[in-house]
């Protein structure tokens, strides 16, 4: 997006212009996240895939942003997204 511009061929005498305009391909999910049951306790992984490699992700339980700790974990590898829950407990629902 950042090449969009106005771009010019100049030879001296005479220039001819042209305007590059780049759209953003939208990210979309190719796999969505699925629903999981797990015992209180253990660990569960959930995990979706996105259309575009690196894209960022911001993993969110109801309207509360995660962040990685003891209790999350996260991982992202191409277009792979992961959140690993530890130790889940009933209020994980």
């Amino acid at each position: 997006k950042s090449d969009s511009d106005t771009y010019t061929c100049d030879i001296g005498d005479a220039q001819s212009r042209a305007k590059l305009v780049v759209q953003e391909i939208p990210v979309l999910f190719k796999q969505e996240l699925q629903n999981e049951e797990v015992k209180e306790g253990k660990q569960v992984k959930l995990t979706c895939e996105l259309s575009k490699p690196d894209t960022p992700v911001k993993w969110m339980k109801g309207d509360t942003v995660l962040y990685a700790s003891e209790k999350y974990e996260f991982k992202q590898h191409g277009t792979v997204a992961e959140l690993i829950i530890r130790d889940v407990k009933s209020i994980d629902s």
